[in-house]
């Protein structure tokens, strides 16, 4: 029997022993381990990815597992429903540590039946995100999820309520949190930097189409069933499935969630928005007229906030997000920032200004929560809030009505027609 002592349990106990009392050192982190750097095995955080497409298992994810931050964790197991692609994970892992070092799954729920994984890295499909989080979270297991943090609002509250319930750290893989540029832009805009916030526009691309195709044979190992999880049950089409499931509103909310997932989440950090929501919608969006897909191709909604701010979410212009002020104007993407006058990005911060959470790295500012319990740089809760202010938007679009939102209630004010959007119903046997 293994005599192996996950992080979690050791710290679970050392929190229990200083309760009672006794004195215990100190955990020393695993960058200050020895010269090698490398942590014990007992230091050493678990890990098991769920999910091994082209994110999930490229160095996004699993390649800074495996490389950057391998003295500090151990991935012990991988899952995905579509086999050659966890194989082809599972061969990484064991590149890394050695001969089936890695156990692979079909079913998440066998994965996180394992007592000696401290946390799980979910970055399935968006219909499976709810799901795996919450099971998750219910295993006693910390948790690093993709965004868009939901496929509804419904399940983004569930995924928050268990988190909290089973004090679980939860990291957003809303990464731009962690890119200075961003926290820079933001940093300027809340300091008053351009004057009075007026506009921010979020420019995120508008979304693809594609031509009718007939159904098809799955390809050999997929288990297609398994995949479609929650939606309904329809044939398989090559375009319906990994990276092209974004562009189908049974899986995901097409650019609107794909990229405003990650431009809404700076608008409202920058708007000091983050933990509310806009109290009114409406827009305008062109669709597909043929083909499979059905995301908005073409969009321009308004989200207003109660301080007045308008957050205007479209598909047209550079990519990134752009905020007005009375005084002036700042411009940031992942590749640049820039201002209506350089003093606004260039001159140093005061003693009194605000400045925001710090994370110069998202993965690792999770492993850091993870050992000291703090909360991360998107919290569930956050990531939540910027889902919401997406699946509001294509609310608004889709049923072609302006929309009154209170975000304290999470309701749709005065329209319960609209307000079941806020929810779909589940294919048994799965449920919230």
């Amino acid at each position: 029997m293994s005599t192996r002592v996950s992080r979690r349990k050791l710290l679970q106990k050392t929190a229990a022993l200083a309760g009672a009392g006794v004195a215990m050192p100190a955990i020393v982190p695993a960058r200050a381990l020895g010269k090698e750097e490398v942590a014990p095995a007992s230091e050493r955080l678990t890990l098991g990815l769920i999910g091994c497409g082209s994110l999930g298992s490229s160095g996004h994810h699993l390649g800074r597992f495996l490389g950057p931050l391998a003295k500090q964790v151990e991935v012990l197991a991988v899952c995905d429903v579509d086999l050659p692609r966890r194989a082809a994970a599972k061969k990484k892992v064991d590149a890394r540590y050695g001969n089936d070092h890695c156990k692979e799954y079909l079913d998440f729920r066998e994965l996180l039946d394992r007592s000696d994984i401290d946390a799980a890295v979910v970055v399935t499909v968006d219909h499976w995100h709810a799901l795996c989080a919450i099971a998750a979270a219910e295993a006693g297991k910390d948790i690093y999820c993709e965004k868009p943090l939901s496929l509804t609002i419904e399940e983004g509250r569930a995924m928050v309520q268990a988190v909290r319930r089973y004090d679980r750290v939860f990291q957003t893989g809303s990464q731009q949190r962690s890119d200075g540029r961003f926290r820079l832009a933001c940093e300027a805009v809340r300091n008053g930097r351009i004057g009075k916030l007026k506009r921010i526009e979020a420019r995120i691309g508008g979304g693809p189409v594609c031509d009718f195709e007939p159904p098809s044979k799955p390809p050999a190992g997929l288990d297609w069933n398994f995949w479609l999880g929650q939606t309904r049950k329809v044939p398989y089409q090559k375009n319906r499935c990994h990276y092209q499931f974004r562009w189908i509103y049974d899986y995901s909310g097409g650019k609107m969630t794909d990229w405003g997932a990650h431009h809404n989440d700076i608008a409202q950090w920058g708007n000091g928005t983050e933990l509310t929501g806009p109290v009114h919608i409406e827009g305008e969006a062109e669709f597909p007229t043929h083909g499979i897909w059905d995301t908005a191709t073409r969009f321009h909604v308004r989200a207003t906030y109660a301080n007045g701010v308008v957050l205007h979410t479209v598909s047209d212009g550079e990519n990134g997000v752009r905020f007005e002020g009375s005084d002036g104007w700042v411009f940031v993407s992942r590749g640049t920032i820039r201002a209506s006058d350089d003093a606004i990005i260039n001159d140093p911060f005061g003693p009194g200004d605000l400045r925001l959470y710090r994370s110069d790295n998202h993965h690792q500012n999770w492993l850091d929560c993870i050992k000291s319990r703090e909360r991360p740089i998107c919290d569930v809760e956050i990531g939540h809030r910027s889902a919401t202010v997406c699946h509001l938007e294509n609310i608004a679009i889709r049923t072609g009505r302006a929309l009154t939102w209170d975000p304290a209630k999470e309701q749709i004010v005065g329209d319960e027609a609209a307000n079941r959007w806020l929810s779909r119903p589940m294919r048994a046997p799965w449920h919230l």
